[in-house]
């Protein structure tokens, strides 16, 4: 049986009942991919639920307050895709009236949509027939084809892509699109795949050379960089605090924070409490201090380790912009903050 028959059959039988599965609605589905980058199934579906929940459309998700979708996204990471959505969404209601580029190449041109959403909108919605290539189909293939190339290089992809579209029935794309990304998230996985139960364990070329664990190949590694992250928690006569938005580009971009004090190293109360006292953003005169974690959080990013601890200062009179505890709720936070935030 040839390759896409088996991968297909495979499918039917053990595919998950997913929301974005029983849709060709493009806007479903691109909201889907975008929640799904850097993302697992399992922890992106409650997001979904809740984004179509609050913006059924286009035009909703385009007329939201910018904060209402930070704050619906908080938890999910690599907040840029979420800023990219609104704005995607305001240019899809305004200058195409709500309607999605219907191809692959159209799809291209909007904002925050790459190679691969563009793939999966265009097959899933429209049925056009162009591959798509995740982390999934990488290791599918690489496996299957016993194939080294580094995919980490910028050169992978064409390769990779142009083996997936020979292998796809051009009459069924959508359907083989997600089969194959289903296949390697449920069977041919990163580590410790179950080769004695795959449909392909007569055919897979890794698996004849004893080389599943070795494929795919992925040499360029990221250099993580560590950053020292002290979060000042002001309490005033009222319990009320102060926070700031984080404008620069970078890191959490319109996420909300307490006062920031970054250091070059890991430093001690008596550093923190002096630079405390020369910060400008604390006027009232200070009663006391203490650390909320003598240990720091460490909150790995992609591409950053930040090394967090939380203060607590306490201080006389009252503070002009103070907030309270209800209403620090209302706004959207990075994960850590907002997760120290409930268990204070």
């Amino acid at each position: 049986m040839i390759f896409h028959n088996l991968l297909i059959k495979w499918y039917l039988q053990n595919k998950r009942d997913l929301p974005w599965r029983n849709t060709v609605n493009p806007y479903l589905i691109w909201l889907s991919e975008i929640m799904l980058q850097q993302t697992r199934v399992a922890q992106g579906l409650p997001y979904f639920l809740s984004f179509v929940d609050a913006f059924p459309t286009v035009f909703d998700l385009a007329n939201a307050d910018e904060e209402k979708v930070l704050k619906l996204w908080q938890g999910l990471g690599y907040y840029s895709r979420a800023r990219n959505l609104h704005k995607t969404a305001q240019y899809v209601a305004t200058e195409l009236n709500g309607v999605f580029p219907d191809s692959y190449k159209g799809l291209l041109q909007l904002k925050g949509v790459g190679d691969y959403t563009a793939a999966a909108i265009a097959s899933f919605s429209y049925n056009e027939a162009v591959p798509v290539v995740d982390g999934n189909v990488f290791r599918v293939v690489a496996r299957y084809f016993d194939i080294e190339t580094d995919i980490a290089q910028a050169s992978a992809k064409k390769e990779f892509a142009e083996l997936a579209f020979e292998l796809m029935p051009k009459d069924k794309p959508a359907i083989f699109n997600q089969a194959i990304m289903e296949f390697g998230a449920l069977q041919c996985v990163p580590k410790n795949p179950d080769c004695g139960k795959c449909v392909f364990n007569e055919s897979c070329a890794a698996l004849q050379k004893k080389k599943v664990d070795q494929l795919p190949v992925k040499l360029k590694k990221l250099k993580v960089r560590n950053r020292y992250f002290n979060y000042i928690m002001l309490s005033d006569a009222d319990e009320k605090t102060l926070i700031q938005k984080r404008t620069a580009k970078g890191i959490w971009h319109n996420l909300y924070e307490f006062p920031l004090i970054e250091t070059d190293k890991e430093e001690d109360f008596e550093f923190v409490s002096n630079a405390v006292q020369q910060e400008s953003f604390f006027v009232n005169p200070i009663i006391s201090m203490r650390a909320c974690n003598e240990k720091s959080i460490v909150h790995k990013l992609s591409h950053q380790h930040l090394h967090i601890k939380f203060w607590k200062l306490n201080v006389k009179g009252k503070v002009d912009n103070g907030i309270t505890k209800e209403e620090l709720k209302q706004y959207p936070f990075p994960i850590v903050i907002h997760n120290f935030i409930e268990s204070d």
